[in-house]
This record gives C-alpha cells, sequence and structure tokens, in this order.
C-alpha cells in the first residue's frame, strides 16, 4: 500500500513539473514574440493548466482501461 502511495505522489509531482515547464515554456515564447509580462504569465497558466488538463484526462482514460482489466 505504501509503494502505491509513494508511486500517485510521484506521478502528481512529475505532472506539476511538465505543466511547470510548459508553462515556463509558453512565458519565454510569449516574451520572445513582443508580449508584455502579464500577457506572458497569462499565456504561462494557460499552457500549465491545459497541460494539467490533458495529464488529467489521460489518467482517467488509463485508469478506466485498467478497471476493465480486473
Amino acid at each position: 500500500m505504501v509503494e502505491r502511495m509513494m508511486l500517485l505522489a510521484l506521478a502528481c509531482a512529475l505532472s506539476m513539473l511538465v505543466a511547470v515547464l510548459a508553462g515556463v515554456g509558453a512565458a519565454y515564447l510569449a516574451r520572445r514574440d513582443g508580449a508584455s509580462y502579464p500577457s506572458a504569465i497569462g499565456r504561462a497558466a494557460a499552457t500549465a493548466a491545459a497541460t494539467l488538463t490533458v495529464i488529467a484526462a489521460g489518467a482517467t482514460a488509463l485508469a478506466a482501461l485498467l478497471a476493465l482489466s480486473d
């Protein structure tokens, strides 16, 4: 049970890391494109939220597939 909880915590941390890195990349590209700081931060937030949404949808689909195999 402990291994499962640690795997879940690791997956959550990895998901957050991927979302933050995608947001940082989006903000960097927005600034390179000439956007203001508030606009770049807005793009970063939208990108991070979209990344987390896609990860959550994929995790839900994977959980549904694993539940069917039991």
